[in-house]
């Protein structure tokens, strides 16, 4: 571990020489990239900078047992002490922050949330989930802007698409990827049945313009006036843009900017990460990163979490943990799901580095 640790230190010192050389400013996807591999590595290196600073306090500490003085013998005792249990902590951050990560956990995201099976009631809980990760983002502090709307005349969602332009989001936000099951009753059900319906959500990550260039020529693009909320300028101007990527007949629409310009940014932006994820999972071959296969099919039996509002419960079925306070998730407390997620991925990654 100790080799590889002192390995990355390298790579990093030299990642920063790169950076700061001269030659590197002119060419931004290689500034880009270093940035990015600089940030990568920027947590491990300060553990292991540490682990070396506090081994070196503790066999400092060792040599001075053997002091004349019983004073100075007592307090190299206790540091010793202090220092071997800091060592020992350091070594499991260290095991953890060696395991094989995600590279795109540093990225911002695009989240898509779209109604599934159910009818009206699936699309008034794609707007209740809409309102979670808003309301999460908000306790996060990150910075969230929608890009497109698709309503129901009862104030459902056909389809929201959002982005949430904060580094890192997407290691927290992967997580949410998959099927969510509701089970209450519908506000428009007058016998109090429990209707079952779903909504997908599938979380991309958001990809610069370096590192994905697209031919211009195969783009189709079209302009529309906006529909849905929004007020009575945007609707007398024709500023909502459809691009379509000829090649591959991926479609996105974004209606919600002020202008046609920033429409079609975002518009940009979206089919980046979505044309950038399509060919990173043909390279990887893995077909469940697939964007459809990340979000299934839309089942009811396909389901990674259930909302269950006559019970007042959340249960995560990846991990089993059901919780009894569906009003302060569905109001964005959702950090307690996520962390289990997160070490539940963790202690797998460790588990598998053990078998090895």
């Amino acid at each position: 571990m100790l080799e590889k640790l002192r390995q990355l230190d390298q790579r990093y010192s030299a990642l920063q020489a790169k950076l700061s050389a001269p030659e590197t400013y002119g060419d931004p996807a290689v500034v880009s990239r270093l940035n990015r591999e600089i940030a990568e590595l920027e947590e491990v290196v300060t553990a292991f900078r540490t682990y070396e600073r506090v081994g070196q306090d503790v066999e400092s500490a060792r040599m001075m047992l053997d002091d004349d003085d019983p004073e100075v013998r007592e307090l190299a005792r206790e540091e010793l002490q202090t220092g071997r249990e800091r060592l020992s902590q350091l070594e499991q951050e260290l095991r953890l922050l060696l395991l094989p990560r995600d590279p795109n956990d540093g990225r911002s995201v695009i989240v898509e949330i779209r109604a599934g099976v159910g009818g009206e009631e699936a699309a008034l809980f794609a707007h209740s989930l809409y309102r979670m990760y808003t309301m999460y983002a908000d306790r996060r502090h990150w910075k969230c802007q929608l890009a497109s709307l698709s309503e129901t005349e009862l104030g459902g969602v056909k389809e929201v698409i959002f982005t949430i332009d904060t580094p890192g989001a997407y290691s927290r936000m992967k997580f949410e990827s998959g099927v969510h099951r509701v089970q209450r009753v519908p506000e428009t059900e007058s016998g109090g049945r429990i209707h079952t319906s779903t909504v997908t959500v599938a979380v991309l990550p958001e990809v610069d313009e370096v590192e994905l260039e697209i031919d211009r020529k195969d783009l189709r693009i079209d302009t529309f006036r906006s529909s849905g909320a929004g007020g009575q300028h945007i609707n007398k101007t024709s500023s909502a843009i459809r691009i379509t990527h000829i090649p591959t007949g991926t479609v996105v629409e974004c209606q919600d900017q002020r202008s046609q310009l920033q429409n079609k940014e975002r518009a940009m932006q979206i089919l980046r990460s979505r044309l950038w994820q399509s060919k990173a999972q043909a390279q990887a071959q893995e077909i469940t990163e697939n964007r459809r296969a990340q979000v299934g099919s839309g089942m009811r039996n396909e389901r990674i979490r259930t909302y269950n509002f006559p019970q007042g419960r959340v249960t995560d079925h990846r991990i089993g943990l059901t919780l009894y306070r569906i009003d302060s998730v569905m109001d964005g407390d959702l950090d307690e799901i996520i962390d289990a997620l997160g070490s539940a991925a963790q202690a797998e990654l460790l588990a598998k580095m053990g078998q090895n």
